[in-house]
């Protein structure tokens, strides 16, 4: 056994009731604190998971969805394949919320309960650890001086026990031995009967302290019992604690339980049995198929107007598509019906193909009845000729009252608009591109196609 100095040391391994066998018990509240901490490192990290695994579903389904949209699958079955996309956003914000719950509500309600639990101390430590700590001390302390007693007394009978032997040991061998004289061998016999009477007397005190600590062996394993239950407790509530927070995280982490998550996939089933593949042929062939509508050839009538191409020169230096004009019946009163086409390009495809051209961006002012042509680029001047001296020069008239043939609204700010039957006046020859410079009765300067109007009297 050891003595109490070495009862403040490391506890050696053995039973509890030995001395010093108690700090285990005493170090369990320590780690009972550790164990608080680790329980929210561990959900912390679970947490990160959740959260990093809900943006990689978003992230997916963020491109993914432009992908889809931007793709060929068309019709129900497009709507399909994105009710997996929506099922996946739906499915992160579950797992956000999961996430939530372990690094908010579990985290905080894990460490509101360790701060109850365990109090530090100015000095370090916790105000548990050193309470266990003095009551086991305290109720040891009388039985580990007992102890010491036992030890201390058999020690000393175990010395007197071997000074007898050593005696007995030297009498037999003087008595073998003729050159001993009486005188000595009497001063070896007593000696054993000395030692012998030490003996007795060591073992009587031996037997009395070993009594004496087995009478206090009640009280003391008494003392013991009542300081490791009040332990044992206080280890109780962390293990029951414990024991539901698990059952918190279980709740928080079985996503089977929500509602939420057995919607998304009800949703998502109804999204696929939803897909018809007749609906979606059936719409193939009347967008792009047979189904179309289609302006059939029929005969028409040639004319001069009718062969004049309008579209404007782009401002990018990018011819745009000319267009013929067709299909102009004249009325009675010269004004057609049908007015001619001047969008400068068009499609035969569905509705995501777009063409796009640049304006013209060159306007024309009139300042005291005369023209002020500076802002009128290159492309977008009159049309010119080669003088004689190999110089260009603007071709202008003078004036020519012109009547509109068809309605024209102007598509650029540089465009005059007007109605059937209005009369205005054509004040530049036609471009290449088909177009006049003229000025309506208000005064507006500006193109128009010249295949809309026809000369007053003509």
């Amino acid at each position: 056994m050891s003595s109490e100095d070495d009862v403040a040391g490391e506890a050696p391994g053995g039973s509890f009731w030995e001395a010093g066998n108690y700090r285990r018990t005493v170090k369990r509240v320590d780690d009972g604190h550790r164990l608080c901490n680790d329980l929210i490192s561990c959900f912390q990290e679970r947490a990160k998971i959740e959260k990093n695994y809900a943006q990689q579903l978003t992230d997916w389904s963020r491109k993914w969805r432009t992908a889809v949209e931007k793709g060929p699958q068309y019709g129900t079955l497009e709507k399909t394949w994105h009710a997996f996309l929506t099922a996946a956003d739906k499915l992160s914000e579950i797992h956000l919320e999961v996430r939530n719950h372990l690094a908010g509500e579990d985290a905080d309600k894990i460490k509101a309960w360790q701060k109850e639990a365990y109090h530090k101390q100015m000095i370090g430590g916790f105000k548990e650890t050193k309470e266990a700590e003095d009551g086991f001390r305290k109720a040891q302390k009388p039985w580990v001086k007992k102890l010491k007693d036992v030890e201390t007394s058999k020690k000393n009978y175990h010395t007197a026990r071997k000074d007898e032997k050593t005696a007995q040991t030297r009498e037999n061998h003087a008595k073998a031995d003729s050159s001993i004289s009486q005188e000595q061998l009497r001063k070896l016999q007593e000696r054993v009967e000395k030692c012998a009477q030490e003996v007795e007397k060591c073992k009587d005190q031996y037997e009395k302290m070993l009594d004496e600590l087995n009478r206090y062996n009640p009280r003391y394993m008494e003392d013991m019992e009542q300081v490791f239950e009040g332990c044992q407790e206080a280890e109780c509530k962390r293990l029951c604690f414990f024991k539901e927070m698990f059952l918190d995280l279980h709740q928080h982490l079985n996503i089977s339980t929500n509602e939420s998550f057995h919607a998304l996939y009800r949703d998502l089933y109804q999204g696929i049995v939803a897909a018809d593949d007749q609906e979606d042929l059936k719409w193939w062939r009347n967008t792009h198929g047979p189904g179309m509508a289609m302006n059939w050839p029929q005969f028409e009538e040639w004319t001069l107007e009718t062969q004049r191409p309008i579209s404007k020169k782009e401002k990018s230096s990018k011819s745009a598509e000319d267009v013929t004009l067709t299909s102009i019946v004249p009325t009675r009163d010269g004004v057609s019906q049908t007015p001619p086409q001047t969008r400068r390009g068009f499609s035969y495809q569905a509705e995501k193909n777009n063409f796009f051209y640049d304006t013209l961006r060159a306007s024309a002012h009139v300042n005291g009845g005369k023209e002020d042509m500076s802002e009128w680029s290159d492309d977008d001047t009159p049309k010119k000729c080669l003088a004689a001296n190999g110089h260009e020069e603007d071709i202008t008239v003078p004036g020519v009252q012109v009547r509109a043939l068809y309605d024209y609204t102007g598509q650029e700010a540089d465009e005059l608009s007007f109605k059937a039957g209005e009369e205005l006046m054509k004040i530049s020859e036609e471009d290449e591109q088909g177009w006049c410079k003229g000025q309506l009765c208000t005064g507006q300067v500006g193109l128009y196609p010249a295949n809309y109007v026809k000369r007053v009297g003509s």
